[in-house]
């Protein structure tokens, strides 16, 4: 079947993904006597109940769409390897910050097979029982990535077991691998299977080990007798609890509880995700997947049989990885990954929206919100995709009583909120990201206004300012004609701090009641010109001591220091080769890089550009008496092009890197030293590298070609 048949399911299955995570998450690590003296049943969000905010960073989220963009890295292979898996790990995490639980060698899965992998050891050997031993092998990791491995393969289990078991291999083995596989073959079958038994059968066809199948026939055996889930979960815990097995969070006794919330859930979403969240052990683990496999098998009306669980999370999502540009996200952008992914796979073509908004599935709103600010003046009434009404995508901004003095105000993220509201703590997995959206990129809105009369449009962008503080630049009322109306604006300078949003505010001076459809938003290519200048410039309280900035944050950095210079803009240490620090997007494609660059003493250091994550990308430095153009490709550090250049340790050069099409020139003080060509990365974020010392950096600027 074509894979345009597929797609609602697809985006179905990555919305029941961040929905299951979203639900569990809160109750993360409570015992199941404290959820249900609590809140009885966990059906419906309780992040407002624990004081926590609802969108989260969550390694369930981050690693599941990370991770598989190794098929895109490796050219879309059909047989990807283990060890290219492996090779996506490695360039995706940052070390101690990003996607994994951090718990040490020996003690955190996933963080040992980081290890292996840093160390030089390859996937499937990083995860194997051989190396690591059967407790650390077999814990819950292998599954809780796997989603995606069976989406880009919808209707084709047998391929999707092939890739979720090399995925799986990379940090896990024996029955922890083929509970992954198994999820794997049920998630590519339930595109066209929808009978639960019949998936629970077929799925074991892919399965080679009889204790496992023996284990899920008792449990499948225990969930037909039973009254209620209840009883099964004592089941569970009285022969598969956690104690009956050695590690911190073993697979059986998860994999146990996502089949159990998977088979009395029935065709009901809510309360399949509501017993994984209930049953307690891994509650957004369990709650994810078995919140993707009824995404994908029920499609996006199995959000509609109980209480509305998309409004609230509004198709967003962080996906935290070195790639610091793509970490704030939807499930609309991340579908079409998979999307395209499959495509490739296939053979097939398959037309995407280009503009980052299109709302192109029903329900989508893809992380547009109601404005929070001047609630007293707001007259927004919903927020909806236009679909189920006009047949036709788009976000459909409706308002009532929209007068002078009130306003009708939306919003989408760009950054991380620096100052969330809640309690401290509230996510033990840092959001590492740079912003989407920077000043000097072009926006594009297109608008479809109904009626002959209706109110004026204008953009906004809020941003941290100086002190850190949230300020607003509007950019000039539009009137809307009826019919299609399109605004293009250059974003304003913010002096290099970040925008955390950009919004839509409509007014009127007389009453008017109805709505607007927004049928697409877009910004994408380098900025036309992007400048950071000082750090005293920028935070005119910045004291030798000061570690961090909100402009500093909108790099991702992989070095081990990187904080801001007092006398100058930024420094940067590294005690190994490869210390890098990023910003910008993947739409970043024809551009220069320049900073003014102090050079310590280290064996090589300069710029970066086309980075996607930290291991690949192109680098124009300053060692052994050379300038240096080379490709980073994973682990090889392949050069390009050479020329003399006597730098001396302790002078200042102005380094400048530019990238156009396959050309690739680095120019010192203005003068153009080192040309090379290179056709392999067409796109990504610019900043620094450092291998083995120190620079410090001063100002940094960014210009379209």
């Amino acid at each position: 079947m074509a894979l345009e048949n597929y797609k609602n399911d697809i985006y179905a299955g990555v919305l029941g993904k961040i929905i299951g995570v979203y639900l569990g998450r809160p109750v993360e690590g409570w015992t199941f006597e404290n959820i249900k003296n609590t809140f009885g049943k966990v059906s419906y969000y309780k992040n407002h109940k624990t004081g926590a905010p609802l969108i989260v960073p969550d390694d369930d989220i981050s690693g599941t769409f990370a991770f598989f963009r190794a098929l895109e890295d490796s050219g879309y292979k059909e047989n990807i390897s283990a060890e290219e898996i492996g090779d996506a790990w490695l360039n995706y995490i940052v070390e101690n910050e990003t996607i994994l639980w951090w718990g040490g060698l020996c003690r955190s899965t996933e963080h040992t097979a980081y290890l292996r992998l840093k160390n030089g050891i390859k996937a499937p050997m990083s995860g194997s029982i051989a190396l690591n031993g059967q407790s650390m092998a077999e814990q819950i990791g292998a599954e809780i990535f796997i989603d995606t491995w069976a989406m880009v393969n919808p209707g084709n289990p047998e391929r999707a077991c092939e890739m979720a078991r090399k995925a799986a291999s990379v940090s896990h083995d024996g029955v922890a691998v083929d509970a992954a596989v198994y999820l794997a073959a049920m998630e590519a079958m339930a595109f066209e299977e929808k009978d639960i038994d019949k998936l629970l059968d077929k799925g074991l066809a892919y399965i080679d080990n009889e204790e496992f199948k023996s284990l899920i026939a008792e449990l499948r055996e225990k969930c037909a007798k039973a009254s209620d889930w209840y009883e099964v979960r004592q089941w569970i815990a009285d022969e598969h609890g956690y104690d009956k097995y050695p590690g911190n969070c073993p697979m059986i006794t998860n994999h146990l509880t996502l089949l159990m919330a998977f088979i009395m859930g029935g065709d009901d979403f809510q309360k399949a995700c509501m017993i994984a969240c209930s049953a307690g052990w891994d509650t957004d683990c369990n709650s994810g997947n078995v919140g993707c496999l009824n995404g994908i098998r029920l499609g996006l009306d199995g959000f509609t049989k109980g209480a509305d669980l998309r409004r609230p999370v509004a198709d967003r999502l962080y996906v935290v990885t070195s790639d610091g540009g793509s970490c704030i996200s939807d499930a609309v952008i991340e579908t079409r990954k998979i999307l395209k992914a499959a495509a490739k796979l296939n053979g097939e073509e398959i037309k995407l929206p280009e503009e980052r908004l299109a709302f192109e599935y029903p329900g989508s709103v893809q992380g547009i919100v109601p404005y929070d600010k001047d609630c007293e003046e707001q007259v927004l009434t919903k927020i909806e995709n236009s679909y189920e009404t006009t047949g036709e995508y788009g976000c459909r901004i409706c308002y009532e009583g929209l007068a002078s003095g009130v306003h009708a105000s939306v919003a989408i993220d760009t950054f991380i909120d620096l100052k969330p509201k809640g309690k401290e703590g509230t996510s033990y997995f840092d959001v590492l990201c740079s912003p989407t959206l920077y000043s000097g990129q072009d926006i594009c809105l297109v608008v479809d206004a109904l009626n002959d009369k209706n109110p004026k449009l204008e953009l906004f962008f809020e941003y941290f300012d100086e002190n850190d503080f949230l300020e607003n630049i509007y950019c000039g009322k539009h009137g809307l004609n009826k019919g299609r109306n399109i605004l293009h604006l250059n974003v304003p300078d913010t002096q290099g701090h970040p925008i955390f949003r950009v919004g839509i505010c409509l007014t009127s001076e007389e009453r008017l009641d109805g709505s607007i459809i927004v049928k697409s938003i877009d910004w994408a290519n380098t900025p036309e010109k992007y400048k950071m200048g000082r750090s005293m410039d920028m935070t005119p309280t910045l004291t030798p001591w000061t570690t961090t900035t909100s402009w500093l944050k909108t790099f991702v950095s992989s070095a081990d220091h990187f904080n801001p210079d007092y006398t100058v803009t930024f420094s940067i240490c590294n005690a190994v080769e490869n210390g890098v620090v990023t910003t910008g997007t993947s739409d970043w494609k024809n551009y220069a890089v320049k900073s003014t660059i102090t050079f310590s003493q280290q064996e090589s250091a300069g710029l970066v550009a086309r980075a996607k994550g930290h291991r690949r990308y192109y680098g124009a430095v300053l060692t052994e008496d050379c300038a240096v153009i080379y490709k980073q490709q994973n682990e090889k550090r392949i050069e390009i092009a050479r020329a003399p250049f006597d730098y001396l340790i302790d002078h200042t050069y102005e380094l400048e890197f530019a990238v156009k099409a396959d050309n690739l020139i680095m120019k010192i003080d203005g003068n153009i030293v080192v040309k090379g060509k290179d056709s392999e990365y067409d796109n990504g974020q610019a900043g620094f590298v450092v291998d083995t010392g120190a620079i410090l950096g001063d100002g940094f600027e960014i210009c379209r070609l």
